[in-house]
Formats: C-alpha cells, sequence, structure tokens
C-alpha cells in the first residue's frame, strides 16, 4: 500500500512519517520510506540518534536515468527525453518491484535507523531561481507509477507542505493520505484544501491529530473536522528528545540492518496505540489498479495539453497504451 503524509508545515508530517514507517518496519514488514519534502529531514526523523545519517544518493539529479531505465522498450515512447513526469507505463516499460534488485533501488535506497530510504534531493545551486522542486519529484511520480507494490507492502512518502502536492498529479498515486492536523485554526485549514481538493478526484483522505494536549484539543478536532478525525497523538518525551538529539540509536538500528521485528517500541502507550489504528486503517483498503492507471493517463493528458506537447515537439498523448492497466499480471 502506498501511503502519504501531508500537512501544514511543522504539524509533524515528518515526524509521524518516520514513527509509521519505523513502526511497520518493526513488525517485519517491508517498507520504503521517501522522502517527498522540499526540506528533507526524514532520515534524521528516522535514525534520531544518528548525528549525520547516511542518505542514499537522490533522485531528482538522476533523473535522465531514471526516465532511461522506466522507459524500457516501450514503442510508444520515442526516446527517454519525451518521457515527462506523468508519462504513464504501458507494454514495454520497465516495471518494478519493491526493493527489487534493479538499478533504481540499488542505486537510490539505503538504510535510515534500519528503514530502506529512498530521498528527491535538495536545491542545489544551479536550482535557485530557475527550477522547480517538482521537476525532482517527477521522479518519485515516475517511480510509482512504474511500482508494482503486492499485499503487505508498504511505501510511506513523507510529502512538501500544505496544499502544493496538487500542484501536480502525484497526489493521486496513494491508496490512503494521512493528513496530521495540529488543533489550531491554522493546523485544519490545510485540511479543509486537501479535503475539497480530494472529493474530487474520489482520494481517501483520514486526519491524524497531533500535539493534542487534552481534552480542549481533541473536542476542537472534532468539531473541525468530525467524521475524518481517525486518531491522535499527544506530546512525546521520546519525540521531544530524539528531536534535540538526546536518543542514543538502538542496538537494532544500524544503518546497514533492517530495524528488528517486534523491537520494542520507546513511544509511549497511546501514541503506540495511535500507529496501530493507522496499520490498521491502511489494512483495510484495497488496491483499485484500473483506478490509480486512470487517474495517471488523466494527468498526462492534462500536462501534455498545457505544456509537455510544445516543450518536447511531440503529441505526448500517443505515450497512452490503450491495452494496458499496471498491477500484478504486466509483471508478466
Amino acid at each position: 500500500m502506498r501511503i502519504a503524509f501531508v500537512g501544514k508545515g511543522g504539524s509533524g508530517k515528518t515526524t509521524l512519517s518516520a514513527l509509521f514507517a519505523r513502526h511497520l518496519a518493526r513488525s517485519g514488514a517491508p517498507v520504503l520510506a521517501i522522502d517527498g519534502d522540499i526540506n528533507q529531514h526524514l532520515a534524521q526523523a528516522l535514525a534520531p540518534g544518528e548525528e549525520r545519517p547516511r542518505t542514499p544518493p537522490p533522485l531528482g539529479p538522476d533523473l535522465p536515468a531514471v526516465k532511461a531505465l522506466l522507459r524500457g522498450t516501450n514503442p510508444r515512447i520515442s526516446t527517454p527525453d519525451s518521457m515527462i513526469k506523468t508519462t504513464p507505463p504501458g507494454r514495454g516499460s520497465r516495471l518494478l518491484r519493491l526493493l527489487g534488485d534493479d538499478e533504481l533501488h540499488t542505486r537510490h535506497v539505503s538504510r535510515a535507523g534500519g528503514v530502506p530510504l529512498m530521498v528527491t534531493g535538495e536545491f542545489d545551486e544551479s536550482d535557485l531561481g530557475v527550477a522547480c522542486y517538482h521537476s525532482k519529484l517527477g521522479a518519485v511520480e515516475l517511480y510509482l507509477g512504474h511500482l508494482v507494490d503486492g499485499p503487505g507492502e508498504y511505501v510511506v512518502v513523507d510529502m512538501t507542505a500544505g496544499a502544493d502536492a496538487f500542484a501536480s498529479g502525484l497526489f493521486t498515486r496513494f491508496d490512503l493520505t494521512f493528513l496530521v492536523a495540529e488543533p489550531t485554526r491554522k493546523g485544519v485549514s490545510v485540511y479543509r484544501q486537501y479535503r475539497d481538493h480530494a472529493r474530487e478526484f474520489g482520494i481517501r483522505i483520514a486526519v491524524v491529530g497531533n500535539k493534542v494536549t487534552g481534552e480542549d484539543d481533541l473536542l476542537f478536532l472534532k468539531e473541525q473536522v468530525g467524521d475524518d478525525l481517525l486518531t491522535h497523538l499527544v506530546h512525546s518525551d521520546w519525540v521531544r528528545a530524539a528531536e534535540q538529539g538526546r536518543v542514543p540509536p538502538q542496538a537494532t538500528d544500524t544503518p546497514d540492518a533492517p530495524a528488528a521485528p517486534n523491537a520494542p517500541d520507546p513511544l509511549e502507550p497511546h501514541n503506540r496505540h495511535a500507529l496501530n489504528v493507522l496499520r490498521e486503517t491502511v489494512d483495510a483498503q484495497s488496491r483499485d489498479w484500473d483506478r490509480l492507471h486512470r487517474h495517471a493517463v488523466e494527468f498526462h493528458l492534462r500536462n501534455a495539453r498545457a505544456w509537455a506537447d510544445a516543450r518536447t515537439g511531440e503529441d505526448l498523448a500517443a505515450q497512452v497504451d490503450p491495452d494496458f492497466v499496471p498491477g500484478p499480471a504486466a509483471l508478466a
């Protein structure tokens, strides 16, 4: 399953992304965490006891190589240069299994806190003033478009802050989106934006209250969010210590080793329960490959008409394979 964490800047979505990814890894589940935020802090959140956790080579600068790999032998794509972030897979495209031994996973995944991690990358000097961060997120969009993940496998993506994810079709690539909201008017304002945009495309969102300090905070969230409020987390002394660098690395959380299944969780009981609720909610979802592909094609055609046909000099609608639907059967 593919899960996005979104929310207002400072709401704690990176922290929640890391906690949930570690929670899944501790259970022994195959999980990949992806840092898709312009502020690349997920590695530190996954490995709070490490001063400088190791990160893999970022996807963004390698976008040409990613395109060349994913194009495969698809005859509808003339060259890798004609691929854009929304180009959907078709017959001949290179489809990926989660954490497979292909070139993309081998080069662009390393472990942070025992959790496999992929990163988009930060702005560099050549980007300043001339590039949009969505150019880097395009690599994640292509990756998810060509990924055939199976039951019991998880991709956890820490997204950009606010409603910025709606600037591309990436928001349609997930089975469930968790919106992290503080019990403040600013905290729930992003929820309203997400709710309204998501409804238009049938995207399932669930709100996770964060930094809840008492009944008044919880009542506020319930009044503002209603039935979309799934669960909430309370103040965590362990998280605060981790953010201040006062948590030593656990013995099993070495950079090159997976998080040990069923290892002790240092979180408070209420917050552990909240993570269990998130897992149960995710596991109750079912993958709809047809819907994922329909959204991919729709946003590809939008981008083709809006700018990509003119930029590439091609009719990119021709890249859509009308007889192809991704999924396990396509791997054959």
